[in-house]
């Protein structure tokens, strides 16, 4: 009987050196310097604060979307092997919901946001801030929300009014800001 707990302190000893153990700097890696730290900005709120510069048309953002969108998510946002962007307004209530960035995203700027970290698919990071201005214009347009003459830039963008704007409740947690 008195093996059990002689097994747990030891157990317990090995555990707490091995902690330690995998805390020690193994020599490999280096601190991220300030300027990657800031390519990888993920800060752009729902109000469009800390939009880069740069601007892009409709008409631009169609050249990239063909080039570099379409291939996955159609040549009119309509789906494909990525998911549809466009369409959908009114089917929210609907027993067949069809989220899209008209029907679905409450504000442009995390459209710009998402654009600029994650597409396309297979080269992140990519685009310009210009490109994604542009091809956020065309996404907007293609969904209603943005004359085909239209030029985007930060303030531009953060002035587009998404319909589902009102579509989301506060999170009533206490731990979350508003």
């Amino acid at each position: 009987m008195r093996k059990i707990p002689v097994l747990g302190g030891v157990a317990l000893v090995i555990g707490l050196a091995g902690g330690a153990a995998s805390a020690e700097r193994y020599g490999i890696g280096r601190p991220a310097t300030e300027a990657e730290i800031a390519a990888w900005n993920i800060d752009i709120d729902r109000d469009g604060r800390k939009l880069p510069p740069g601007r892009g048309s409709v008409s631009h953002g169609r050249e990239v979307f063909e080039a570099q969108c379409a291939s996955c998510h159609g040549s009119r946002g309509e789906g494909g092997i990525g998911e549809r962007l466009a369409g959908g307004q009114g089917t929210l209530a609907t027993s067949k919901p069809i989220k899209t960035v008209g029907s679905f995203w409450p504000y442009a700027p995390t459209l710009f946001d998402y654009i600029r970290r994650a597409m396309p698919m297979n080269a992140p990071q990519s685009l310009s801030d210009d490109d994604v201005y542009a091809v956020s214009g065309y996404v907007l347009h293609l969904n209603g929300l943005a004359p085909e003459n239209a030029v985007f830039d930060a303030r531009s963008l953060a002035a587009i009014r998404m319909p589902n704007r009102d579509g989301f409740v506060p999170d009533p947690r206490p731990d979350v800001g508003q």
